[in-house]
């Protein structure tokens, strides 16, 4: 066996979290958040060690460096900001510390009353080499140390033992030998504040018509912005806006046949106008496309696109590179499938072309080319059913150039499947929470997506409906089911959705018993909307898009806990601001039908409170304000009123005239 590079390397490091998959696949954040990163760290026999955490942008060659601090039984953690998009890298170094090793042992020996004077030459040795390396002040400073070490007088021996400006001192100059650096270095990819925290709103731009019975346009649409704006949505999600198909078009409520007025799946993509870089001419031009992202950009709105790599049967490519689709022994292009259910109007793309690399390239400036028009965020449908390879490969090309893209994935599908998505570099993914509706179903799986290491790769984006689901709650809870899920949506998770006009109007007819899709489904048909409703839930939904904005709790998932209440149907959890100011409880009724009441047991202890100081709960959905006292206080809900409670607490505090009141 050969020696190693360096055998006297002693430290030891272990354990490095966070760390996707041996370092095979980077961690997350959004610009100005800090990566908190721990190690194992450890020596033989008894030295001091110092642990050090490594970190740079990817494309630049020096390292900073921050200490890293015990946290007892060898366990190290440090951490360190990231301040502009893309890739930082990072690691953890360590090595024996003989000084602080001289420090502790000459405190031991001075306590023992022990000759101790060749020991402080040891230490006024190693002063001096910090000296010849150090500049300006510190080298005086050190020099300075060096000659009292070198009196040996009691006072300064003493002082040579716990002066934390000397350790600095020689923390910044003493140069650490033999450092063993761990043996990966470890990514972060870092995304825009919006990759974190935004509030989706998705609609048909053919239903946004002003009048009954008219094709919508995308003028409709910028007209439609205010609208959308009022509510307090910052991306606006639009389907499909390509040619559609005529070959097998499918007509209302997924018929098989299609009358002549039908205007398809705009799923089905492809027609002889073009494919995936053209605008149906029913909705207008590229020129009209580029106007729709002027006018959201002034309102803050950005509009996110569908990218589907599937085609319909008219679709150009079918003709131009039949090689990238299946051929049946027939002679005929594989539909869509998942059995028993045909979808004849699409055709799926063969990932395992002979010609794969030219197809990956054109799916990757489909890409480009609504980027260029102003586009950095798409909704990408159904990315499970597309290579792995492919996507990591084109995800990463796109952010070399554009590292603001931002891509929601559309992959309702098996857990683990999810997950590999999420870590070959989709930003944000949808979620089970649409499926998830009793508490411990809740509890449970909220946990296990905003915790652990699944929540330094794995961004949720909660839909309470989309247009292929509508869940049975919604089908038969009525209006506070839909309260009910808006709240758990936008308050568990920092990023959700809508699927609108449908939700603000309580859309909950489904096609058929059983069924989760819309009976008269916008995908198959055009509707209009009615948006000045007197039942619209528009005004709840403005409101709790400006409790998120107003508060800083909600802008994040890290800091999700959920809290005992003595109510199966009752369910409570808390979010708090990084620095610990700004703190929200949520409650919400589960029942549609009943009242629902408990009491709810807070740790208020970790907020500072003692359980003799009062504390006021200022429920920002409907102004009111109670006073509580102690960790255990009575909470009732009507779902015939509102199902939910979102609390802001407000501590009592004392101002500069002595007056009291609460913040």
């Amino acid at each position: 066996m050969p020696f190693p590079e360096d055998g006297r390397q002693r430290v030891v490091i272990e354990r490095v979290s966070p760390e996707i998959d041996a370092g095979r696949f980077p961690i997350k954040r959004t610009v100005g958040e800090t990566v908190a990163v721990e190690a194992d760290a450890f020596a033989d026999g008894h030295d001091e060690i110092v642990v050090r955490l490594r970190y740079r942008p990817a494309d630049e060659v020096a390292w900073s460096e921050v200490p890293m601090e015990s946290l007892g039984n060898d366990r190290w953690r440090g951490q360190f900001p990231v301040q502009q998009l893309g890739d930082y890298v990072y690691t953890v170094c360590g090595a024996v510390d003989h000084f602080r090793s001289w420090r502790r042992d000459l405190r031991k020996r001075l306590d023992a009353g022990q000759d101790v004077r060749v020991d402080v030459q040891i230490g006024a040795r190693m002063m001096q080499a910090a000296a010849v390396r150090a500049t300006g002040e510190d080298a005086v400073a050190l020099r300075a140390w060096c000659e009292r070490a070198q009196r040996a007088e009691p006072g300064p021996l003493t002082a040579l033992c716990d002066d934390e400006t000397l350790l600095a001192l020689m923390d910044r100059w003493l140069l650490a030998q033999h450092t063993t650096t761990y043996e990966r270095e470890l990514r972060v990819t870092v995304d825009r504040e919006r990759a974190r925290f935004s509030s989706w709103y998705e609609m048909f731009p053919r239903s946004a018509a002003t009048e009954p019975l008219r094709h919508g346009t995308l003028q409709d649409v910028i007209a439609r912005l205010p609208y959308v704006a009022s509510m307090g949505f910052d991306v606006l999600y639009l389907p499909p806006i390509h040619p559609i198909g005529v070959g097998f078009r499918k007509g209302r409520n997924n018929s098989v046949t299609a009358d002549q007025e039908d205007v398809g799946c705009p799923w089905a993509i492809g027609a002889r106008a073009g494919g995936h870089k053209s605008v149906l001419d029913e909705l207008g031009t590229l020129a009209d496309f580029d106007a729709l992202v002027t006018a959201a950009a002034a309102l803050g709105i950005e509009i996110a696109l569908d990218i589907a790599f599937q085609c319909s049967p008219d679709h150009p490519y079918v003709e131009q590179h039949p090689d990238w689709f299946r051929t049946r022994p027939d002679g005929t292009i594989q539909y869509a499938e998942n059995p028993p259910k045909k979808y004849q109007d699409i055709y799926p793309l063969n990932f395992e072309s002979a010609d794969w690399t030219g197809l990956w390239t054109e799916l990757k400036s489909v890409f480009e080319f609504w980027i260029e028009r102003g586009v950095k965020i798409f909704r990408v449908d159904n990315p499970h059913t597309k290579a792995f390879p492919f996507w990591e490969w084109c995800i990463g090309e796109l952010k070399q150039t554009w590292p603001e893209l931002i891509l929601l994935s559309e992959a309702f599908t098996r857990p683990k499947v999810m997950f590999r998505l999420a870590k070959l570099g989709f930003t944000q993914s949808y979620t089970y929470f649409a499926w998830r509706h009793n508490r411990w179903d809740l509890t449970e799986y909220v946990s296990e997506i905003t915790r652990g290491e699944i929540a330094e790769y794995f961004r949720p984006n909660f839909w309470p409906n989309t247009p292929d689901i509508l869940t049975e709650e919604l089908q038969s809870g009525g209006r506070p089911a839909f309260i009910r899920r808006l709240v758990l949506a936008a308050t568990m998770s920092s990023s959700y959705g809508i699927y609108g006009p449908p939700f603000e109007h309580g859309w909950c007819a489904p096609v058929r018993p059983g069924s989760e899709e819309y009976l008269n489904s916008e995908k198959y048909e055009i509707h209009h909307h009615d948006l000045a409703r007197a039942d619209s839930l528009q005004p709840l939904i403005a409101k709790v898009n400006r409790i998120r904005r107003d508060n800083p709790a909600l802008q994040f998932n890290r800091t999700l806990t959920f809290h005992p209440i003595d109510n199966e149907q009752l369910l409570c959890f808390s979010k708090h601001s990084e620095d610990g100011t700004n703190v929200v409880v949520v409650v919400v009724n589960l029942d549609s039908q009943y009242k629902q009441a408990g009491f709810v047991e807070l740790p208020i202890g970790d907020l500072g409170i003692a359980d003799y100081e009062p504390y006021q709960m200022h429920d920002l959905l409907t102004d009111a304000r109670y006073m509580w006292y102690g960790s255990r206080n009575y909470v009732e809900l009507d779902p015939q009123k509102l199902p939910a409670h979102i609390f802001h607490i407000r501590r009592r505090v004392r101002s500069e005239s002595d007056r009291e009141y609460f913040q």
